[in-house]
This record gives C-alpha cells, structure tokens and sequence, in this order.
C-alpha cells in the first residue's frame, strides 16, 4: 500500500465471502481464520502527492482487521465533504 487513506470508506459493497475468495487459503495462512469478506468501497486518498477518492478493494474479518487495501479506479477529486 504506497497511499494514505485520508478519510472514511464509504459505500461499501459486499463482492465475495468465505469460500467464494479465491485466495481464502492465503489469508488464513498469513492472518488467521476468521470470516473473511472481500469488499469494495469509495475513499479519499493521498497517493503520490494527488488527493483523490478512490475504488479500493480489501479484505476483512472481524476482530482480525481491514487487509490488502488496493486502489481499482480513481473516481473524482477530493471535495470537503468527503474528508468528514
């Protein structure tokens, strides 16, 4: 991850669960078992010195954290309200 999230992930969208990941067999080995869920959302980031709201993709399971942050698109600049 070579960019600072600089705000709240919003819009966040279910893409796969459990044994519909791919790389399922991945994350348990490198973080632990847990109920894992890839998801999609909508956040304003600073990458390379441009602030923008980004699509990123990342996995998460409860009580183990938020995972492998990767942006996907660049959406729009940065407006105030999206740093709130």
């Amino acid at each position: 991850m070579d960019f600072k999230i600089l705000g709240k992930i919003r819009k966040i969208r279910l893409i796969a669960e459990n044994k519909k990941i791919r790389i399922l067999p991945f994350l348990i080995e490198s973080y632990g078992k847990g109920h894992w869920r890839k998801l999609s959302g909508e956040v304003p980031v600073l990458d390379c010195g441009e602030n923008y709201v980004a699509e990123v993709h990342y996995y998460e399971a409860p009580g183990l954290g938020r995972f492998d942050l990767k942006i996907i698109d660049k959406i729009r600049d940065v407006d105030k309200e999206d740093l709130l």
